[in-house]
């Protein structure tokens, strides 16, 4: 009998690496809210973006605080992966540096995390193949690694799929798309069982506010300026978290070993619509919205066909108005969430991101 007829996960122990992350945790907090056993490792540096209170949900359940552990430290350092690796059955790698505008500021810090790191996991993954194979552990682990949209480049037509060209245009997306390569050599050369997605724009609780939704939300609710860049005009899809970290599930349970699988949310939209939503339901003025310079190579539509995941049997379950204003409604009433997020290192970002560009902003036309 199979672990899935015993109603038991494939995956028992999971290695979830930037799992106090924004889709990381959310993985997290929802597979182990199934309660059927899983045990989950997260591996997080606890940069700016990992934050304990992301996995404060889990901690707080004793059933649940019974089958996980955080440890700190660097995916780039062998020393602290390879023993956690050992004991997983899967690895599902969210750690990365992820927000483009702090990789035009500082691309060196997204090649450790997004190429070394990845390299040190698969090496780990390599080791523990051949102990696998010399009947040292039941089967090597599965290595699951997340990418972005980005990849692709900017699409001006049509929709991205897993074959096409990859084509970054910044130093994050490069790294990404780097990340991948190793991956795909590894599995070519040395036969690991690696699969990947590519997810599109996410939105949902938790969301550092560095990104454009949390963003322009917790400046709205303290009546700050909205910092639009260029026309506002880019077009993304939107991807609600949970949905995100679902099809992740779906993939590394499903997923051919050597595939890409496209996770798209369905829901294209320009920033400038984003934004009026959001004053919408927050009975903010567009009156907040400056327009201020464009940020160097910004790609202006990224879309995807999620064809692939679709015959894969994963389907998205939340639509994107029904996730938007959960995801409002969260902010608004999670306030001792991000605040103290907004506050030192984040005051010295936000004035050389934003600074000269605000000062500089003019009105921008609704």
């Amino acid at each position: 009998m199979t672990s899935a007829q015993r109603g038991q996960p494939r995956f028992e122990r999971l290695l979830v690496t930037g799992g106090a992350g924004f889709i990381g945790s959310c993985f997290a907090r929802d597979v182990l809210a199934r309660r059927d056993g899983t045990h989950i490792t997260v591996l997080d540096k606890m940069t700016y973006a990992g934050n304990p209170a992301n996995l404060a949900p889990i901690t707080s359940d004793p059933e649940q605080a019974a089958r996980f552990r955080l440890v700190v430290g660097d995916i780039a350092d062998p020393a602290v992966v390879a023993p956690l690796v050992a004991q997983a059955d899967a690895v599902i790698n969210f750690a990365a540096e992820s927000h483009v505008d702090r990789s035009i500021l500082d691309p060196e810090a997204f090649l450790r995390t997004d190429v070394l790191g990845v390299h040190v996991l698969l090496e780990a993954c390599r080791v523990e193949q051949t102990r696998a194979a010399a009947g040292h552990r039941e089967r090597s682990p599965r290595f699951l690694q997340v990418s972005t949209d980005e990849v692709y480049g900017s699409v001006e037509t049509g929709e991205s799929r897993e074959d096409d060209r990859l084509e970054p245009r910044s130093p994050y997306s490069a790294a990404k798309a780097a990340g991948e390569l190793l991956v795909n050599s590894y599995v070519v050369t040395y036969g690991l069982d690696a699969v990947l997605t590519r997810g599109s724009n996410t939105y949902g609780p938790y969301q550092h506010p560095e990104k454009l939704i949390p963003l322009f939300l917790t400046n709205a609710i303290g009546d700050q300026q909205l910092p639009l860049y260029g026309d506002g005009l880019q077009r993304r899809d939107w991807l609600y978290v949970a949905d995100h970290a679902g099809a992740i599930g779906h993939v590394l349970e499903h997923g051919v070993t050597g595939q890409a699988y496209n996770v798209g949310g369905g829901n294209e939209r320009t920033n400038r619509e984003i934004v009026t939503l959001l004053l919408d339901r927050l009975g903010k003025p567009w009156s907040l919205v400056r327009q201020v310079e464009d940020r160097p190579g910004h790609d202006r539509r990224y879309a995807m066909s999620s064809s692939k995941l679709a015959a894969l049997g994963w389907q998205n379950k939340v639509t994107f108005e029904a996730g938007l204003a959960a995801t409002i409604d969260w902010f608004a009433a999670n306030d001792a969430w991000w605040r103290p997020i907004k506050s030192g290192e984040w005051e010295t970002y936000y004035s050389r991101q934003y600074g000269a560009r605000l000062a500089g902003s003019s009105k921008a036309s609704q």
